[in-house]
């Protein structure tokens, strides 16, 4: 595990709750359903301690998750890019420039999803 300086931790913490604050209102409006399962999602990352290790951060409807200090990523930052489908969900690692890996999958359990946040988990906070 990386050791994170308390303020950048607390920076990161505060990021997954604007995160949360954003998707509540959300999924209390008509036609927002597909969002339900980021919710429980980030819920559920915050409650394993795992909002400490990244920041988290909103492209239009979609999670994005990186380990930057600022809220507005570099060109050559790395990110987690996860759009909510119907019964899917794309999930993308990229940086500003490229996409890396990307995958359909139907649960944000999917072992493939892990590996993309263990990747960026071992990318040096910037």
């Amino acid at each position: 595990m990386d050791a994170i300086p308390q303020e950048t931790a607390a920076q990161f913490s505060k990021s997954w709750i604007a995160t949360q604050d954003f998707f509540a209102a959300l999924i209390d409006q008509p036609g927002f359903d597909n969002l339900i399962p980021l919710y429980i999602f980030i819920q559920q990352f915050k409650r394993a301690g795992e909002d400490k290790h990244f920041r988290s951060g909103i492209f239009m409807q979609d999670l994005i998750i990186s380990r930057s200090i600022e809220s507005i990523l570099r060109q050559d930052q790395k990110f987690i890019r996860i759009k909510a489908r119907d019964s899917s969900f794309v999930v993308t690692l990229r940086d500003n420039k490229k996409m890396l890996k990307e995958y359909t999958i139907k649960d944000l359990k999917d072992e493939r999803f892990t590996e993309l946040l263990q990747l960026l988990k071992d990318t040096l906070i910037d």
